[in-house]
């Protein structure tokens, strides 16, 4: 059961092309559209919800820290 484990992180390091950002609808009306600016508020909006998650654990291990340390 370990071992699956690890060649699944593996080829998911090795072969980044297999996952999609967008679901299969989300690209077909975005490809389907001249200007890029619908495509360009997608992909903010994606950034900005995976960005909080990661700036609420770093403020979260900054108070650990500094509490530990004192």
């Amino acid at each position: 059961m370990k071992i699956k484990g690890h060649i699944l992180l593996i080829l998911s390091f090795m072969l980044p092309w297999l996952s999609t950002a967008q679901c299969a609808m989300c690209r077909a009306v975005l490809e389907s559209q001249d200007d890029n600016s619908m495509a360009e508020g997608i992909n903010n909006g994606i950034v900005y919800l995976m960005a909080v998650p990661y700036i609420l654990v770093g403020v979260i291990f900054y108070f650990v820290y500094r509490k530990i340390r004192s």
